[in-house]
């Protein structure tokens, strides 16, 4: 059995890390009335973490290979832990999402080491054994996070999803110190901290944009300013990466049709998969009246079925990577259509079969992904093309978040401006969008309440109704684009151990398959 505490270490640290992604989701409500935040600062709280995870994993891994996977590790959870406790102890909005991204930094040094020292302790079955575990691990984190959010913020407070992380931490810095073995790699390469730097100014400076231009208005000095920023910010870091001897991303990677596909797939499993969970937990939070522990259940199939369907693939495979992406993808845009049923009259019943569905799509696409960007990058860009498939997991994650405001919040609007019942309907869909759907109600005078309630319902219903569309169509885009340009080379199907940062074949995929 102590071969495998090293995997139980690591796993528990992914656990956490990957709990604090959904964890929070079913809490913005709670959090919204206890800060008295609006929509802008409530996607701050989940797009920051993910930002600053998408950003640094490019780099992280080729830090760790000079200073030490097992030291980064560590930093990595030490950082966590003093950033959960400020999120804990937070008193106001922007303090909140400082200490996110600061929790970001520290799953960032978390993650992008994982993989490199699973490989590193493990070998044969025994590493196809580590890799379905921590698989698993990824899933059941996912499908963990709403109930377990639900659970402490109902009965607890939303500051005990927080709370929660520091014991778990201090367990798992103690594991990590006993079991795990240091390693680094023979060659030392002068780190690309001006492409980590770009990077991060580009993905941060066209979130802000987005998230700023349904609240000031698309032609806004500074969402105009923020935009420019991340144009800029993105042509220095193609700049950057194409002389830098040693880049964090490699530009002619994306020469391959195949790596491409892969990577346009990553981003849209986010965005179309998870990016909504926030809007329909206010949804059923805010204008439904549930509790937090019964939104989260609600949402909880969709994670379920992810997991039971990872577990099924690796159990019955091998399975082609391009197919099962592709017919993920299928399942997604199938899902997210099944959910754009809402009028003003639904209830969380309505979207359940959608997510279900949705689950399906995410359980096939989530293990191919990794195992196909390896076998589409050459053997020495292993590392490299497993970072880039989660940081373009979590970049996605970031953006569509902020995509997704900009299109409900507009919708909202748009319907209770054709209701004709609100003096400012901008201002409205603000405070709505923002969880405060009780304060724009009983704002009205007694008679109006029942028919401003019932609009209310209708807004939030049309919102989710376009924002479901939109991500069913990307979906579907993304099935056809898999299909269309992932075209894998035939041979071996064994995968050398990758370098931090990277990723393994998922268990049961094939990462050499066509169709």
């Amino acid at each position: 059995m102590r071969k495998w505490w090293p995997l139980a270490a690591i796993c528990l640290g992914t656990f956490m890390l990957l709990l604090d992604v959904t964890i929070v989701t079913v809490a913005l409500p709670d959090m919204a009335a206890d800060l008295d935040t609006t929509l802008p600062d409530l996607e701050w709280v989940v797009d920051i973490y993910a930002l600053a995870l998408a950003s640094l994993l490019l780099g992280v891994g080729s830090s760790a290979d000079r200073i030490g996977r097992k030291k980064v590790y560590l930093v990595g959870l030490v950082v966590f832990t003093a950033a959960s406790l400020v999120c804990a102890v937070a008193p106001n909005a922007g303090v909140l999402i400082a200490a996110r991204a600061v929790q970001g930094l520290g799953a960032a040094g978390m993650f992008g080491t994982t993989i490199a020292l699973l490989g590193m302790h493990y070998a044969g079955r025994e590493r196809g054994v580590a890799f379905a575990v921590w698989g698993a691990t990824n899933a059941i984190a996912a499908a963990a996070g709403p109930v377990v959010g639900g659970l402490l913020t109902e009965y607890l407070n939303w500051r005990w999803i927080f709370f929660v992380n520091l014991p778990l931490c201090l367990v798992a810095v103690v594991m990590a110190l006993r079991v795990l073995r240091e390693s680094r790699s023979p060659g030392r390469q002068r780190a690309d901290v001006l492409g980590i730097l770009t990077f991060t100014v580009a993905a941060g400076s066209l979130t802000f944009a987005l998230i700023r231009a349904h609240t000031d208005g698309w032609g806004a000095s500074l969402t105009l300013i923020m935009f420019a920023v991340a144009v800029v910010a993105l042509g220095l870091f193609v700049m950057v990466e194409l002389k830098h001897e040693h880049p964090v991303l490699d530009l002619s990677l994306f020469r391959s049709p195949s790596f491409t596909g892969i990577m346009i797939s990553a981003l849209v499993l986010q965005s179309a998969a998870f990016a909504y969970l926030l809007f329909e937990s206010l949804w059923m939070q805010s204008v439904l009246g549930y509790g937090p522990v019964k939104a989260g259940l609600y949402i909880m199939p969709m994670c379920a079925a992810a997991f039971v369907v990872s577990a099924l693939v690796g159990r019955f495979g091998p399975w082609p990577a391009r197919s099962s992406m592709g017919v993920g993808m299928a399942f997604i845009a199938v899902g997210a259509g099944l959910q754009a049923m809402l009028d003003a009259g639904s209830s969380g019943d309505t979207i359940v079969l959608g997510l279900v569905v949705t689950g399906l799509g995410v359980g096939l696409v989530t293990p191919s992904l990794s195992a196909a960007a390896l076998a589409a990058a050459p053997p020495e860009r292993g590392g490299m093309a497993g970072g880039a498939v989660n940081t373009f997991r979590q970049l996605g994650f970031a953006l569509g978040i902020a995509v997704f405001g900009v299109i409900f919040q507009a919708r909202i609007e748009g319907v209770l401006k054709d209701g004709g019942q609100v003096a400012d309907p901008h201002a409205a869909a603000v405070a709505l969008s923002g969880g405060q759907a009780r304060s724009v109600v009983s704002g009205m005078p007694a008679g109006e309440r029942a028919g401003m309630e019932h609009l209310v319902h209708e807004a939030f219903a049309s919102g989710l109704n376009v924002m479901l569309g939109v991500a069913a169509g990307l979906a579907a885009l993304a099935s056809v684009l898999v299909f269309a340009m992932v075209r894998l080379p035939s041979g071996g199907t064994e995968q050398p151990a990758p370098r931090s940062g990277g990723a393994a074949p998922g268990p049961g995929i094939r990462a050499d398959a066509t169709l």
